[in-house]
């Protein structure tokens, strides 16, 4: 290595987890297409039944909503809840570490809002049911994002 560059640095193992960085091990447990829109959509409400998530995400598939709540749960982020009643309810929930998440996803749905407008996306879907970046609480429930405000 030159020395303008950091040696790599060595491997850690904790929890099941190995990685080098911290980036690492941050992306090992929120990274992919799925778990930070689950961490999102449990952030809305106090606790999420397992068919709220599925409508709130049409294109996931059951079994991969199903793996990522495990997985989200194993890494101690989600909360499963189940209630011995007929028929049975299972709710999902944010822990306090799950919710340290929150700020996070917020600056990157606010990059996302500066990348459409840098790919020439502002203005372009205004229309009825698309996400809106700066929507007012009063509407509220017709937009996704204007949702993380209340987080």
């Amino acid at each position: 290595m030159s020395k303008d560059r950091p040696a790599p640095c060595k491997i850690k193992e904790i929890g099941g987890k190995r990685y080098r960085c911290y980036f690492e091990l941050t992306l090992s447990v929120i990274g992919g297409k799925w778990k930070p829109i689950i961490l999102y959509h449990l952030s809305l409400a106090d606790a999420v039944r397992f068919g709220e998530l599925r409508r709130g995400m049409p294109d996931v598939t059951e079994r991969m909503l199903t793996r990522q709540l495990r997985e989200l749960e194993a890494d101690g982020l989600v909360h499963r809840e189940v209630y011995r009643e007929v028929p049975p309810r299972v709710e999902y929930s944010l822990t306090d570490m799950g919710a340290s998440l929150i700020p996070i996803l917020k600056q990157m749905q606010a990059w996302g809002v500066e990348y459409e407008d840098f790919l020439g996306g502002a203005g372009n879907f205004d229309g009825e049911g698309y996400e809106r970046p700066h929507q007012a609480e009063a509407d509220a429930g017709r937009g996704c994002a204007d949702r993380f405000d209340k987080a």
